[in-house]
């Protein structure tokens, strides 16, 4: 299996960045990297020409670390709110996941955020706030809070249901209020 040297012209995910020179097999580089100008050949003229592709490695980097700090600005200032269905003993009927988080990210603030990047160690199934970390980038970090709600609110024990109880006082009242007529 033979090799050759190729310089990348653009951000290929798990190869490299811009400017780099990579070792790659010469059937992928003839044949995919190369027409697609994904990638030159390793001469004495690519290789002067990798001080703009530096370059322009340096912008997209920066602009991509502006980006997510920019997010992560808005991120923290964003609170959302969750009703999780539970029933009447409060045992939840469901899970917020890091999905249903990024969804609502995209809702609110129109960017939309992948779910690996929330950290999550289980889905959420009990009320309450939480204060969940987003990476947005290798340098940035934000802190997201979520605040979780019963959409049924669990009854104490030896609470009857108010409606239930109302009724036939009334009736009775009622009855009596004829009787003595």
């Amino acid at each position: 299996m033979s090799h050759t040297e190729v310089i990348l012209t653009t951000h290929l995910p798990n190869l490299g960045a811009e400017a780099d020179v990579v070792r790659v097999r010469k059937g992928y580089a003839r044949n995919f990297l190369v027409p697609r100008g994904m990638a030159h050949e390793v001469t004495p003229a690519t290789l002067r020409m990798t001080n703009s592709l530096k370059a322009r490695r340096a912008e997209r980097e920066a602009q991509e670390l502006n980006e997510a700090n920019e997010l992560g600005r808005r991120l923290g200032k964003l609170r959302l709110a969750f009703i999780l269905e539970t029933g009447e003993t409060g045992k939840a009927f469901g899970a917020i996941t890091a999905k249903d988080i990024g969804d609502r990210v995209k809702a609110e603030t129109g960017r939309d955020i992948d779910r690996h990047r929330i950290v999550l160690e289980r889905p959420i199934k009990e009320t309450g706030d939480f204060q969940i970390e987003v990476r947005l980038h290798a340098e940035v970090h934000a802190t997201l809070k979520v605040n979780v709600t019963a959409k049924t609110p669990p009854k104490a024990e030896g609470e009857e249901d108010s409606d239930a109880t109302a009724k036939p006082r009334a009736r009775r009242s009622a009855k009596k209020a004829s009787e003595s007529e």
